[in-house]
């Protein structure tokens, strides 16, 4: 199973208002297990960076000049996400900045459906519980100390670590590890041989018995004699 954990960076909190993408980072997993393939890609908005963005992520107008824009990268990141789902926190923003951009290449919209939305996901499992991508570090001890600004493929990493820990933990770990060995079954495995052995006995002595009544008349009214 191939999921594609996904974050970005952008100029601004709506597409409507004419914001664009600055950065993009994913990274593969597969049966919830990270590969070490990733995309990262920083993109050139054609509009001038906020101050307010610009405090978020760190992304200066000097800095992206040199960068392609999206139209240029569009095809390469769609190649890489191909049909796989996509985790990420809280999709709708992400999705509607991505098919917005999209939409401008003359390209068709990814459908929601592609999404898992881990902010859904945490506050479901913690009704009434911080669901930001920094309390959820706190609460399963993801270390997020190289956070000091956002980056897409900094916490496109750390939420995969937290999408593992939402969906059970380190029990897809045991799921697999039953699954290979249900087909190495299957595919007539290896049998161990092992040796029968009888039973050991367990019945007291006569000298434990002896020894047993001997501490019991060391007692004021033993449970053992009721």
């Amino acid at each position: 199973m191939r999921e594609i954990v996904l974050d970005t960076e952008t100029t601004g909190l709506s597409p409507k208002e004419g914001h664009r993408i600055v950065e993009i980072g994913c990274l593969e997993l597969i049966n919830h297990i990270s590969t070490g393939r990733n995309y990262h890609q920083y993109i050139k908005p054609d509009i001038p960076m906020p101050s307010a963005a610009q405090d978020v992520h760190g992304l200066s107008d000097e800095f992206l000049s040199d960068k392609p824009p999206f139209e240029e990268i569009g095809d390469a990141f769609l190649d890489f996400v191909g049909d796989s789902p996509m985790v990420i926190h809280n999709a709708s923003f992400d999705m509607a900045f991505i098919n917005a951009e999209l939409t401008r290449m003359g390209r068709e919209a990814l459908p929601m459906s592609q999404s898992i939305d881990t902010v859904s996901m945490a506050r479901e499992k913690f009704p009434g519980a911080p669901a930001s991508l920094d309390a959820l570090c706190r609460r399963f001890s993801i270390d997020n100390s190289a956070r000091t600004f956002h980056g897409a493929l900094l916490d496109a990493e750390l939420l995969a670590e937290v999408y593992l820990e939402l969906i059970g933990g380190r029990q897809p770990g045991l799921v697999l590890d039953m699954a290979a060995a249900r087909q190495s079954r299957q595919e007539g495995g290896t049998r161990v041989q092992r040796e029968a052995r009888p039973p050991r006995p367990h019945a007291p002595s006569e000298e434990e018995l002896a020894r047993h009544r001997e501490f019991l008349e060391k007692i004021n009214d033993p449970l053992w004699d009721r």
